[in-house]
């Protein structure tokens, strides 16, 4: 067959062939539509099974703090052991629960985690404001603990590759049976008044609202059920693409083939987003009820739940707190929907309509107790730690237990904003008084764990999340124990010269020379007191003579001691460090101090020291990473320096405000105003300054001392620090020697003050006291 006739015998074929019908390409086209709807729905099916895997807030971590415990003679009212129990999640109820209490005249009662259905715990006060009395079903108790207070949680959200960001939220989860019926009628009447009939998607609001939008030419209505409401707060980026749409239909569907309507109910309860107080953002209802009314969820009456409900709008527009009429008035929009859906009868509507809006506290009301600044460092330890280690799937953190210590973290913020009143009001009648106001931090650590057991960032978190704990400052004489140290350690280690704490420096006016440069130090208020011992020189802060000591010392071993207490390496060996000239952290700082508090032993500061995983499996412990950084017989010695700044020195301002424990720290003016002590149970650093670096003026006695002693008093009414005993000594290898407070010499019976001194073996003084020795032999001559 030839080739024209072949393409004629195909084409007559071709036009015998019957031709698809118009319904048949129909078919085809549904199929293949339908075929990629069912690929689009199982892709995003599996998705939301491996989500619900872990559990629909498997990236959230609760973080808690160090169990609260109430002892006999801890001094609290009954109302501020109510709140502290409020802080450990206990609510005022008529104790038909666990985990309420009830607060009588001189009495509290409380239903324990473990309560039976009765009140099971009765702790009763003494007329001076202090527990007097501990009563358990056991019996009497010296002690009694509320359990581990749940500070807040913090999600991860995985936005990078670097592990995701993490964010700051409050939540508080309940079940489906802890959430009020009034509060499901007012969420479903608000929101999707269809939510238990229809199957994630309602067609006819949908529908409707699409019309609406058509016909006023704008986009006002929300055709979102609750379930994908759900899944667009959980899973889905807010951004408005269709293909976001389409995925968040999909798994809408996919989600209602897997739960029930009161798993999903559940799941948005704990969910939904509230508005933010301070730098927490707020979700979930019972988290709301806590903040907005102080109730347990389950407690809270009809307007309430309408008022929370009406929130999920607009949680900023209707602030109750901000905006008390918006909220009124939309929650009063959900009362009228609840009638017309036969939620509620007539009487119930008008009676809810006439209750005014009672809110349980104030709008900027104190989150001190919450500890924002110390959260803020747990949530940078989490992204140092990588999150997917801290928060995630079964593998990850679901607990985070800390070390704060909630009686600590509120007396320090307590004796924060009391004391720096006083310095606000020195500030002002300063002759030089500039506008602004003066900022402060304090961080407190166990000196024998390194355990940071309270922290304040700053006066008002909600004004100013800068934490000055971690801010680089010049320290002042706070560093001049560093000097000291390293001084006395030539006694353990040897030298062209041993220095003991009666050793004497001159502190005439002098220039020193560096690198050809000269440095001319001065002391504060131009004051000079010729010759003085060691001890006395650091008890008077002298710049004087801390700068000759140093240079006799060796700059670089002055440097050397305070690395290895652990300050930075940005510290140079020069004149100036002396007298604290280079910056540290008021965190660093603290941890190099306990090098003084403890033996010679140095701790790392921590904020956690535990991390479990969803099945209580522990990830991670943490612990203070001691090492020993100063020989215990030269630490011992520099107590007794410290303890002189208490008694004598810039730091006697202590003992005239009333904290009499025995203690020893050192001030430290800079640009800021410093102060450092301990106990031997507590630590605590101080820190005041202006935020744009400029000069405080106000020396540390007068503005961080303030605060460091009401602190440290308030601390005192508790159990665990107000046993403080005397400083212990090395079981060997000092010695007392009685010495002439005047020249630092053995003491002779002509010496008019003498004092006793403590020695390393071998270092002690031995050469009778000359100047009375002279003076006395000279008078007998005359006499004679």
């Amino acid at each position: 067959m030839t080739l024209s006739a072949r393409r004629l015998a195909i084409s007559g074929w071709l036009s015998r062939r019957p031709r698809p019908s118009r319904a048949s390409a129909l078919l085809l086209l549904v199929a293949i539509a339908l075929g990629g709807t069912l690929g689009f729905y199982l892709y995003y099916a599996r998705i939301t099974d491996r989500q619900l895997q872990g559990g629909v807030f498997q990236n959230a971590a609760d973080v808690y703090a160090a169990p609260l415990v109430f002892n006999e003679g801890d001094q609290f009212s009954p109302t501020e052991l109510a709140t502290a129990l409020h802080q450990a999640g206990f609510e005022e109820s008529m104790l038909h629960q666990q985990r309420t209490y009830r607060v009588g005249p001189s009495a509290i009662e409380i239903c324990s985690a473990t309560s039976r259905g009765g009140p099971d715990v009765h702790i009763a006060f003494a007329a001076n404001q202090k527990i007097d009395q501990i009563t358990t079903n056991g019996g009497r108790a010296k002690s009694w603990s509320a359990g581990i207070p749940l500070i807040t949680t913090l999600t991860a959200s995985e936005e990078d590759d670097e592990g995701g960001k993490t964010e700051r939220q409050k939540r508080r989860l309940a079940s489906f049976r802890d959430i009020p019926q009034t509060l499901v009628d007012a969420v479903v009447s608000g929101e999707d008044k269809h939510f238990f009939e229809h199957h994630g998607i309602d067609l006819p609001r949908i529908a409707m609202a699409t019309w609406i939008d058509f016909r006023e030419g704008r986009k006002r209505q929300g055709g979102s059920t609750l379930t994908m409401q759900l899944v667009r707060g959980l899973w889905l980026e807010p951004e408005k693409r269709f293909t976001r749409k389409a995925a968040e239909i999909m798994m809408t569907v996919h989600l209602e083939r897997k739960w029930s309507k009161e798993q999903i109910f559940e799941a948005y309860a704990n969910q939904v987003y509230l508005g933010r107080q301070n730098a927490y953002g707020i979700h979930g209802f019972a988290e709301g009820s806590r903040l907005f009314f102080n109730k347990q969820l389950r407690d809270i009456t009809l307007p309430e739940a309408a008022l929370l409900a009406g929130l999920v709008q607009r949680p900023s527009y209707f602030n109750p707190f901000r905006h008390p009429e918006r909220a009124k008035d939309r929650r009063d929009v959900i009362l009228a929907l609840m009638r017309d859906n036969g939620r509620i009868t007539a009487p119930q509507y008008q009676q809810a309509l006439a209750t005014e809006v009672r809110l349980g506290g104030p709008p900027e009301r104190d989150d001190s107790f919450g500890a924002p600044y110390f959260l803020d460092l747990v949530t940078d330890e989490m992204k140092k730690q990588h999150v997917d280690d801290i928060a995630g799937p079964k593998g990850g953190a679901r607990k985070v237990f800390t070390t704060l210590d909630l009686n600590l973290q509120r007396a320090a913020s307590e004796s924060l904003a009391v004391a720096m009143k006083e310095v606000d009001a020195q500030l002002a009648h300063a002759a030089n008084a500039k506008p602004g106001r003066a900022e402060a931090a304090l961080i407190a650590i166990d000196p024998h764990t390194g355990e940071i057991k309270a922290l304040v960032g700053g006066r008002n978190y909600a004004q100013s999340q800068l934490n000055r704990i971690i801010a680089n400052r010049p320290p002042g004489s706070v560093f001049k124990p560093f000097v000291y140290a390293a001084a006395l350690n030539t006694g353990v280690d040897g030298g062209d010269k041993v220095f003991t704490s009666a050793s004497v420096v001159d502190d005439s006016p002098t220039t020193f020379w560096f690198a050809g440069k000269p440095y001319q130090p001065a002391n504060y208020h131009q004051e000079w007191f010729g010759t003085l011992t060691l001890k006395q020189a650091l008890a008077k802060s002298d710049n004087i003579a801390a700068v000759k000591v140093a240079e006799q010392v060796g700059y670089d071993a002055v440097v050397a001691m305070a690395k290895g207490a652990g300050l930075n390496d940005r510290i140079q060996a020069t004149p100036s460090v002396a007298l604290g000239s280079y910056d540290v952290t008021p965190l660093e700082m603290a941890g190099a101090w306990t090098m003084f508090a403890n033996g010679g032993t140095v701790l790392k500061p921590h904020l956690v020291t535990q991390v479990q995983n969803v099945d209580g499996e522990r990830l991670r412990s943490v612990t203070g990473e001691p090492h020993q950084a100063l020989d215990p017989r030269v630490a011992y010695l520099m107590l007794g320096m410290l303890q002189e700044v208490m008694r004598s020195g810039t730091g006697a301002g202590v003992r005239s405000r009333g904290f009499l424990l025995p203690s020893a720290g050192k001030t430290g003016t800079s640009h800021d105003g410093w102060f450092a002590g301990f106990t031997s149970q507590l630590l605590c650093l101080v820190w005041v300054g202006f935020d744009d670096y400029r000069e405080l003026n106000l020396e540390g006695a007068k503005s961080a001392l303030p605060i460091w002693t009401e602190f440290m008093k308030k601390a005192a009414h508790f159990a665990p620090y107000r046993n403080a005993t005397e400083f212990p000594q090395p079981p060997g290898g000092v010695v007392a020697t009685t010495i002439c407070r005047e020249t630092g010499q053995v003491a002779s019976e002509f010496c008019p003050e003498v004092r006793s001194d403590m020695f390393i073996s071998g270092t002690q003084p031995q050469r009778r006291c000359d100047l009375h020795d002279f003076a006395a032999g000279e008078l007998m001559g005359q006499t004679n």
